[in-house]
C-alpha cells in the first residue's frame, strides 16, 4: 500500500512557502534572498524545491523573461488549518478539546515556573 502524501509540507518547502507568502510571488533568486536570512542554500537547491512544489500543485509558475516566477497555490491560513488538523488527529485522537486541555495545562505549568523565578521550556 503506497504511503499517503502529507498535506503539510516538509520544513524546507515550508521555508520557501513562507518566503513566497511574504512577497506574494517571486523567482528562485527572490526566494533564495529571503531564505538566506535563516539558511544558506544553493540557488539550485531552491530551484529544485520550487520545481517539486510545482509538481505537487503547491505552487504555480510562469515564465517571465528568462526566469520563472512562482506563486503559492494556497494561503498561509489554509495551510495552518491543515497542519493543525494533522496535529489534532495525530496527537489528540481528533479531539480539539484534548488539544485545548493540553494547552491550558502547559500554560499553567509555564505560569507556575515563572512564579518560581525559573525559566521553563514547556511551551518552547
Amino acid at each position: 500500500m503506497p504511503k499517503a502524501a502529507r498535506e503539510v509540507p516538509p520544513p524546507l518547502e515550508l521555508l520557501c512557502l513562507n518566503a513566497l507568502w511574504s512577497v506574494g510571488q517571486g523567482s528562485v533568486k527572490d526566494v533564495r534572498q529571503i531564505v538566506s536570512g535563516k539558511r544558506q542554500l544553493a540557488y539550485t537547491t531552491i530551484m529544485t524545491v520550487l520545481d517539486r512544489m510545482v509538481r505537487k500543485g503547491r505552487l504555480a509558475r510562469r515564465k517571465v523573461g528568462r526566469a520563472f516566477v512562482y506563486t503559492p497555490q494556497t494561503t498561509r491560513d489554509a495551510l495552518r488549518r491543515k497542519a493543525l488538523s494533522e496535529l489534532v488527529d495525530g496527537f489528540f485522537d481528533g479531539s480539539q478539546d484534548q488539544l485545548i486541555e493540553f494547552l491550558r495545562g502547559a500554560e499553567e505549568q509555564a505560569s507556575a515556573a515563572a512564579e518560581e523565578g525559573r525559566i521553563d521550556t514547556v511551551l518552547l
